[in-house]
C-alpha cells in the first residue's frame, strides 16, 4: 500500500455494527508512500498514526491545503475531559486530551484516603485529577519529543 498527502483513507470496523471511519491522510513518514500515515479523521478530527491492515482501503485525494506560513496567527482550542471515579476510600481520575494536531491522550491518577482522614470527597479528586493532568502533560511532552525525533532524525528532548 502506498499513500501520499490528500489521499483518503477508509477504515472499517472490527465489530459488527461498527463505525467505518473516514479520514485523509497528512503526512507520509517514508518517501517511498509506504506506511505508517498521519490521518485526520473526519468523524472526530482528531489525528493519528495508522499502520494500515486489510480493514484500510486508501483512495487518491485533492491535496490538501498548503500550512499556514509562518508568522500568521492562529488559534488552536484543545480539549481536556477529567472523569473521576470514586469506590469507598480510593479516587481514580482520567484525563484526556482531544486535539486534531496530537491525537487523543491521557493520563490516569490515583488517590487513596487515610483511615485516619476525614472524608473529604474534594479532597481526593483534586489529588487524583492533579496527578492525571501530570501524567497527560508527561505524555504530550513524550509526544513532543517523538515528533521532533521524527521530524529532525535527532532524538529530540524537551526540558520538563
Amino acid at each position: 500500500m502506498k499513500a501520499k498527502v490528500g489521499d483518503r483513507i477508509v477504515r472499517a470496523s472490527g465489530k459488527v455494527d461498527g463505525a467505518v471511519r473516514h479520514g485523509e491522510i497528512t503526512g507520509v513518514e517514508r518517501a517511498d508512500g509506504t506506511p505508517p500515515y498521519r490521518v485526520r479523521w473526519q468523524d472526530t478530527g482528531e489525528e493519528s498514526l495508522v499502520f494500515p491492515g486489510s480493514d484500510c482501503v486508501v483512495a487518491p485525494g485533492e491535496p490538501a491545503e498548503a500550512p499556514q506560513e509562518i508568522g500568521h496567527p492562529h488559534s488552536r482550542t484543545w480539549t481536556v475531559q477529567v472523569t473521576m471515579l470514586e469506590s469507598g476510600a480510593s479516587t481514580t481520575a482520567e484525563a484526556t486530551l482531544v486535539a486534531g494536531d496530537v491525537g487523543s491522550l491521557r493520563g490516569v491518577g490515583h488517590a487513596r484516603k487515610d483511615p485516619a482522614d476525614a472524608a473529604l470527597a474534594v479532597v481526593g479528586d483534586e489529588i487524583a485529577a492533579g496527578r492525571a493532568l501530570r501524567r497527560l502533560a508527561d505524555a504530550l511532552l513524550g509526544q513532543a519529543e517523538a515528533d521532533i525525533t521524527a521530524s529532525t532524525g535527532v532524538a529530540g528532548h524537551v526540558h520538563r
